[in-house]
């Protein structure tokens, strides 16, 4: 009864645990990689969590707004998911750590803006 006890308290603080995980964003401009202070700030923050929690991944997701190719917009995804995952090295965080990958394009609600984005977040190994 203790060990089932304890798994479920586990699993539990597991799950907590994972929500609590914060997710970055860093935004571009059009057909740029280009890392803006707003960005650096950001990246920076995340490097930061990333260190406080060495038994975490983290996983870059690049993407790019639907204007343009999509060979050239999986390309400049896969560009921003990569100048991301420099800094956040450059930053501290442990690049075997880092997975990244680019999407291409992606659909926006309100602004292309929203589309053209690196997003950060964290799991467990």
């Amino acid at each position: 009864m203790r060990l089932v006890a304890l798994l479920l308290l586990s699993l539990l603080a597991g799950t907590a645990y994972a929500q609590q995980s914060p997710t970055y964003v860093v935004y571009f401009q059009e057909w740029s990689a280009a890392i803006d202070n707003s960005a650096q700030g950001e990246i920076a923050n995340a490097a930061a969590w990333a260190k406080a929690h060495p038994d975490v991944t983290v996983q870059v997701v690049g993407s790019a707004d639907p204007t343009g190719s999509r060979a050239a917009n999986i390309l400049l995804s896969e560009l921003r998911a990569q100048v991301v995952v420099d800094q956040l090295a450059a930053d501290g965080a442990e690049a075997q750590r880092i997975a990244q990958t680019g999407t291409g394009s992606v659909q926006f609600a309100l602004t292309s803006q929203e589309s053209r984005r690196v997003t950060i977040t964290f799991g467990t190994h």
